[in-house]
């Protein structure tokens, strides 16, 4: 049909309103969304976001008349959200922007996340900052499937052209100067930023919502689900570990610390 116009997923994610029954446990509808060619989706935190995305939304379905539609998965808690700073927007479009500049500091990590769970990853930022003295560079992603997109077309376009220099997509841009390994967390399954593996150039560990549907608070599903800040804060020492920066022993301190049962079921099928 080639509609135009704005699809907006309300209450979205695995976690995000649960109160109410399993109609509202959508781990999947970003990866079905990326498949549709004509479908411009997005996983906004922030309402600075939200705004840049539909202001590019009409510009280029009733300005530039594209044959696009947009998917936008939205929240319904109650957050304080900062405002939009200047040269943001162009990166905000292509799906991935630096929200948070690290310290200075030895010890370093790039943190990726989108819609309600960037907020947890924010707060892994504090705890890695204030408990293990790890400073992190927090990334905004609002939209991994244009991040794929990207990454596609421009190994297509040097396939094609293999005595060109060779084009770099937006997230290998963004990631290849920075210090330390690539953690990220969504409230999809972890096929949605594990996506984008080929085009970061550093080791990457990816959390998401794998699993079937449960009713339960915020809180204990992001636990559950293994997405919430200490989980998050876990992945990144262990991927230090792996990169032989930290010792495994500062992990295990850490699993103890913040109550992690290592033998817990796998939520994939539990």
């Amino acid at each position: 049909m080639q509609a135009r116009g704005f699809l907006i997923g309300a209450t979205s994610g695995r976690t995000t309103l649960n109160g109410e029954g399993l109609q509202h446990e959508d781990g999947h509808s970003q990866i079905m969304a990326g498949n549709l060619p004509n479908c411009v989706s997005y996983d906004p935190t922030f309402s600075y976001e939200l705004m840049v995305i539909m202001q590019d939304g009409m510009q280029r379905m009733f300005k530039k008349q594209e044959n696009v539609f947009y998917y936008i998965t939205t929240m319904n808690e109650n957050y304080s959200h900062p405002g939009l700073s200047k040269g943001q927007e162009k990166d905000i479009i292509k799906g991935m922007y630096l929200f948070q500049k690290a310290k200075k500091g030895k010890t370093k990590v790039q943190l990726l996340g989108s819609g309600s769970i960037l907020r947890e990853v924010i707060a892994a930022a504090d705890l890695l900052e204030k408990e293990f003295k790890v400073q992190a560079d927090i990334w905004s992603c609002p939209s991994f499937n244009e991040l794929k997109r990207d990454g596609d077309e421009v190994s297509r376009w040097n396939l094609l052209h293999p005595d060109k220099k060779p084009r770099k997509c937006h997230v290998t841009q963004c990631l290849e100067n920075t210090e330390g390994p690539v953690v990220a967390a969504t409230d999809y399954v972890k096929l949605f930023a594990d996506q984008i593996r080929a085009y970061v150039p550093k080791s990457y560990t990816v959390l998401g919502t794998d699993g079937f549907g449960r009713s339960d608070s915020r809180e204990a599903l992001r636990k559950h689900f293994e997405v919430d800040r200490y989980f998050i804060t876990v992945a990144v020492l262990n991927a230090l570990v792996g990169e032989d920066i930290i010792s495994v022993k500062t992990v295990k301190a850490a699993i103890k610390k913040y109550g992690i049962d290592t033998e817990k079921n796998n939520p994939l099928m539990s």
